[in-house]
């Protein structure tokens, strides 16, 4: 305790980390959904598999990157 002035360095406010939370679980759900509405028309047959997955994968980086921004 002897140093008792502010850390050194860029650190992000509080308040733009909760922005970038927000982002990640606005842009994961979004990704989410499409991805289960996606696989479920591909399923039907009404479009390919493709877009469906790839958003399913975006969405899981949306929810690791979350995760390590609220360190859970």
């Amino acid at each position: 305790m002897s140093n008792l002035e502010p850390r050194s360095g860029n650190r992000v406010s509080r308040k733009d980390r909760e922005a970038k939370a927000f982002r990640l679980i606005v842009a994961g759900g979004t990704f989410g959904a499409i991805a289960v509405v996606g696989l479920l028309l591909a399923i039907v047959g009404v479009v390919g598999a493709g877009i469906p997955l790839l958003s399913g994968v975006a969405a899981v980086i949306c929810l690791v990157l979350f995760r390590r921004s609220v360190g859970q």
